[in-house]
């Protein structure tokens, strides 16, 4: 267990949310999609640097797969993850779009969905981090 990884991760993990939350309020909703996606991307990386399983990807789909061959994850944080992976490319590539540009297409609706999605994946991941931690099982 390499908890000071872990940490490293997670404080970024944690830090970006934050951020995804200040877009919100300025209305940079594509953004705060895309950094909701990025908060639970370090906290699934977090718990695999964690493990001592350095990995690499940005498909939190693939990563919590990736996870779950070591530990047991639950189905809804799997369909989490395939939420929040629709907003990796769209919200920042303008050529995502046939039209338009990425901030026309997201909503504040989009970024709270977002950012709730996120802080759920985190909460997962933090709540397994104290249990292995404490020598529990998954």
């Amino acid at each position: 267990m390499d908890s000071k990884e872990y940490d490293r991760w997670m404080s970024m993990a944690r830090r970006t949310i934050e951020s995804a939350k200040h877009d919100t309020e300025v209305g940079d909703y594509n953004w705060a999609c895309f950094k909701a996606h990025q908060a639970a991307e370090f906290a699934i990386k977090a718990a695999l640097y964690g493990i001592g399983r350095a990995t690499r990807g940005h498909s939190l789909t693939h990563l919590i797969a990736g996870l779950s061959r070591f530990i047991n994850v639950p189905s809804e944080v799997i369909d989490l993850c395939k939420l929040l992976d629709k907003f990796y490319v769209t919200t920042r590539y303008v050529d995502a779009w046939s039209e338009g540009v990425p901030y026309e297409y997201f909503t504040r609706t989009d970024a709270e969905t977002a950012i709730k999605t996120a802080e759920d994946i985190i909460t997962f991941i933090e709540d397994l981090w104290r249990r292995l931690s404490s020598g529990g099982r998954s």
